[in-house]
């Protein structure tokens, strides 16, 4: 089956949004929101004084942390495989894979 190419002119708008508006968004403000939200959680722990508050709350920053992590390597994680997706497959796949990585990579 083979798809109707799109301009990368009139995709354009779509693709800024979501390269330099939704991924860095993603990528540096939800990790930053989720270490915040575990600094807050681990203050009150230490300020009701409670040792098992505590530990819960060193837990759980410590798992916000690691999600914090994960999420800033996944834009970069999604856009090597796709870029290895689009050097691989037959003629006509890898043309469209072409056309879209040139796309996505045009200023």
């Amino acid at each position: 089956m083979y798809f109707m190419a799109v301009s990368c002119d009139s995709l354009m708008p779509i693709i800024r949004l979501v390269r330099d508006g939704l991924i860095p968004l993603i990528q540096i403000g939800v990790p930053i929101i989720l270490i915040v939200l575990g600094t807050i959680d681990l203050g009150k722990a230490v300020i009701a004084s409670k040792e098992d508050e505590i530990k819960n709350a060193q837990k759980m920053l410590v798992k916000r942390a690691i999600y914090a992590v994960a999420i800033f390597f996944v834009a970069t994680i999604v856009t090597l495989v796709f870029s290895l997706f689009a050097s691989t497959g037959d003629d006509k796949l890898t043309n469209e894979s072409q056309s879209w990585v040139t796309c996505w990579d045009k200023p």
